[in-house]
């Protein structure tokens, strides 16, 4: 390799001032447990409660362990793909009863990943997917709650800071990490996101100062959608930053407003959603990242005998948006690397210990049914959630009242849906989740982990196919 990675302008380069094009997928469901019920802490309490703490801890070890291994770097370098954005949970660094103490023990299993990336030729990005209090209202900030308290504390942002201060130093002289983004999706309600701004303030020169190498990756507010309060010398008042969008596209996902028929329309509304994300960079010469995009897929056993079409369509809509990132040279990462078959580019084996565990009791389909994961299909719940958002309705007829932020990406309903059902249903399940590891012995509970391992998951061959005919039109296989 040929020294760390650096913006120039709108491209990132390497030491020698080559074009790198960063071109990979999210470690998300690691350090951050989406797929479970409810937040990563709570699952985590819940499972100590139930088998107590000794073999609680044993068995998220051994998770951590398994989930990424030499033979997932492997395989992920094997698509020509380049670099894997970790998602990192503050919680495994300190702890929320003795803050600003480091857990040095957080960084074993993060050194393990890192390394074995490196081994493989693929850089990796840092990212704090979670912040004290929570940075955005999603259930993936691992806050408990839908308001973002992290924006609310000075000490939750000090914390914050203090954080990347540790994570600095730690990996100051390591080239195979290509850079830090500090905060994933915030979403600052404050006028002209004034705290963001002084965040990143902060924490740009807090970093600066433990480690003057890495580039930088910050996502626009409004979960990483919205720069326009951003000040117009970013650039220089934020120097090797590129700025991060996240792409989703909503032909990607079951609430599609129709289905994707690649449409001059359907096309040129997805280039505009895109474009609009970029235009405030692109009107200042600076260097844009897309640290999120990507549709989910339909399941034969949940979304019945048209599974097949439907992935086909979420397929094009794949190769549409990478059509717009391959005339833009644009570095990605797309959500996810693996999970339990949602949308993973890997997934667990329906026939592995823990699939088998959570099936065979119905808690998997349940969790479905109730649509706790907030992209999931509800349409067997209208009759349960609409009263509700029409009770909101009549008693606050005024519109403009019902845009809170982070209004328009959360309308009315959405908040509704992602409280009712991401959080407080989602709240309902997590103890039911543990009950699951009642009466299992370390020797069990090692099995039901190592469900986790690339050799007992599943490839998702069109997405790969298609991962891997786009890594190759920019010639980073090899």
């Amino acid at each position: 390799m040929a020294g760390f990675i650096k913006v120039q302008g709108t491209k990132l380069v390497d030491g020698e001032g080559k074009e790198v094009i960063l071109r990979g997928a999210g470690l998300g469901g690691w350090q951050c447990g989406k797929g479970f019920p409810g937040c990563e802490f709570q699952i985590r309490e819940a499972l100590a409660e139930t088998i107590g703490p000794q073999k609680a801890e044993f068995f998220f070890d051994k998770f951590l362990e398994y989930f990424f291994t030499d033979a997932d770097a492997a395989f992920f370098k094997s698509l020509g793909l380049n670099c894997i954005r970790i998602a990192l949970n503050w919680r495994h660094f300190e702890d929320p009863m003795d803050p600003c103490v480091l857990r040095e023990a957080g960084f074993a299993q993060l050194d393990r990943v890192i390394a074995a990336c490196a081994a493989h030729g693929i850089y990796t990005i840092l990212d704090m997917h979670t912040a004290p209090g929570g940075q955005n209202g999603g259930w993936h900030a691992d806050a408990g709650t839908h308001r973002a308290l992290f924006w609310a504390h000075r000490n939750l942002q000090d914390r914050g800071v203090w954080l990347w201060t540790q994570l600095a130093r730690h990996y100051a002289a390591d080239a195979w990490v290509a850079g830090y983004n500090p905060l994933n999706e915030p979403a600052d309600p404050t006028p002209g996101a004034a705290r963001l701004v002084a965040y990143y303030d902060r924490v740009v020169a807090a970093i600066r100062a433990a480690d003057p190498h890495h580039a930088l990756f910050l996502d626009g507010n409004t979960y990483a959608s919205d720069f326009s309060a951003f000040p117009d010398d970013a650039g220089a008042r934020w120097p090797n930053t590129a700025f991060a969008i996240h792409d989703y596209s909503l032909y990607g996902f079951p609430k599609s407003p129709e289905p994707y028929a690649r449409t001059a329309e359907q096309r040129r509304r997805m280039r505009r959603s895109y474009e609009r994300k970029r235009e405030w960079m692109d009107a200042r010469g600076l260097c844009v990242w897309n640290g999120e995009w990507g549709p989910v897929y339909a399941r034969r056993e949940y979304d019945g005998a048209d599974w097949e079409t439907t992935n086909e369509r979420r397929y094009n809509v794949l190769k549409d948006q990478l059509d717009l990132y391959d005339k833009d040279r644009l570095s990605w990462s797309i959500w996810l690397y693996k999970d339990i078959g949602f949308q993973g580019m890997v997934h667990v084996s329906p026939d592995t210990p823990y699939m088998r565990l959570l099936t065979s009791s119905g808690f998997l389909q349940k969790k479905y049914r109730l649509a706790v994961d907030p992209w999931g299909a509800n349409a067997g719940l209208r009759h349960i959630y609409e009263p509700l958002k029409q009770l909101i309705r009549d008693a606050v007829p005024d519109e403009e009242h019902q845009k809170l932020y982070p209004y328009p990406l959360w309308t009315l309903d959405g908040r509704v849906e992602r409280i009712a059902r991401c959080m407080l249903l989602g709240e309902f399940l997590v103890k039911e989740w543990a009950e699951h590891f009642v009466g299992k012995t370390e020797d069990e509970l090692d099995e039901l982990a190592k469900s986790f391992l690339f050799e007992n998951c599943l490839k998702r061959e069109g997405l790969n196919k298609v991962l891997t005919e786009y890594a190759a039109n920019v010639g980073l296989i090899g």
